[in-house]
């Protein structure tokens, strides 16, 4: 069955969509397999893109730009594109300084999109279709009372923005205030309403993460929804049981904390960047491990029937500082972007077992990333799925 769905797989040419911290945003083709391409390019997105978003139905495509801070703003775009790659500018909205993650949420057809800002230490939302006149619809600005017990936890630093299963509920990893966010959607406007925070240990520095939700067709039991977080500074996979009071916010409960590696220490300077989950497996990207010389590496954890995840095994993300992956929905190729060596590197994984195979592919994006400077090198990878 994993060959033939592999086969399927790789015999259509499937696109991707990576940027560079040099203003490009990459179109790549993965032919046969085995040739992976850069099959065109567009210097827009600002003067650092650093995130895309996609909208199937639309066939819209969402970048947003590392440039600027807390006071200097960055902006916004959107881009139509072909069942080639190919792109072309909608529009482009000012927004807040140094995005760095976005997704789209919304109900009843209507769309919206949030953008998590890390130097801008900030939250915003628009409204979609984005157009070139647009202002975002909220926008929340984020403070410590002091400085975090890390050098770079001098600012709130929201990594990520998570919609949890329902739709209903909105999640934003600071790294630098050590929390959660919590929000409410008002799904009749797209407004944000503030929930209590989830807060972590000093030092933690939560990166990533995403929600799980148990099939109740499958399952006697209540169902049963867990956030699963990595933390960048800290190192560790959290695990929460998630509940839904009548308050109108959540409710959640540590249920495990763990260094995902082998012999659950990193080496020296190693962090967690990037988590993912399809079947159940979760993959955590690692920079600066270099386990594969000089190549860093992604671990895989499986998950057990209750929820509960275990550490299986570590294999090579074929570059360097693997600050972004992505498995196409089939869940047989797992894409990879090296920030630093700049390259995407594919590989196999078995979807029956969610065990990573062999490099299917890899090309160079760009010219290679400084690994001191986190604004230089490939930001960010996508399936156009």
């Amino acid at each position: 069955m994993f060959r033939h769905l592999l086969f399927l797989s790789l015999a259509a040419a499937a696109n991707l969509y990576a940027t560079h911290y040099d203003g490009n945003i990459y179109s790549l083709s993965l032919d046969g397999g085995s040739s992976l391409s850069i099959t065109s390019s567009l210097k827009t997105c600002g003067a650092g893109p650093s995130w895309l978003t996609f909208d199937s139905h639309t066939r819209t495509l969402y970048c947003s730009d590392h440039a600027g801070d807390a006071t200097v703003n960055g902006s916004l775009s959107s881009y139509a594109v072909d069942n080639k790659g190919r792109m072309t500018e909608l529009a482009t909205a000012v927004d807040l300084g140094a995005a760095v993650h976005s997704v789209m949420y919304g109900k009843h057809g209507a769309k919206y999109l949030a953008v998590a800002h890390y130097a801008g230490s900030a939250l915003s939302t628009f409204k979609l279709p984005l157009r070139s006149d647009d202002e975002a619809m909220q926008v929340f600005r984020y403070e410590l009372s002091q400085p975090g017990i890390r050098p770079e936890q001098d600012a709130p630093h929201p990594h990520q923005v998570i919609l949890d299963p329902t739709g209903s509920f909105m999640l934003v990893p600071d790294l630098g205030a050590d929390q959660v966010r919590v929000y409410a959607i008002d799904n009749t406007s797209g407004h944000l309403n503030a929930c209590p925070s989830l807060n972590y240990t000093a030092g933690s520095g939560p990166r990533h993460g995403l929600f799980w939700k148990s099939n109740s067709a499958h399952s006697r039991q209540t169902p049963t929804t867990m956030l699963y977080t990595v933390s960048e500074l800290g190192g560790h996979f959290n695990a929460f049981a998630v509940s839904y009071p009548s308050s109108g916010c959540l409710d959640f409960k540590e249920t495990q904390s763990f260094v995902p590696y082998p012999g659950g220490e990193f080496p020296a300077n190693a962090s967690l960047s990037e988590l993912r989950m399809h079947g159940n497996s979760l993959y955590a990207s690692i920079r600066f491990d270099q386990s594969f010389p000089p190549n860093d590496s992604l671990a895989t954890l499986v998950q057990l029937p209750n929820g509960t995840v275990r550490f299986s095994e570590i294999s090579s993300s074929y570059g360097t500082i693997p600050r972004t992956f992505a498995i196409n929905k089939n869940g047989t190729l797992l894409a990879i972007g090296n920030q630093a060596s700049s390259n995407v590197a594919v590989i196999r994984r078995d979807p029956e077992s969610g065990k990573l195979g062999r490099l299917v592919a890899n090309v160079q994006v760009g010219e290679p990333g400084q690994a001191s400077n986190s604004s230089t090198g490939l930001s960010s990878i996508i399936w156009e799925e």
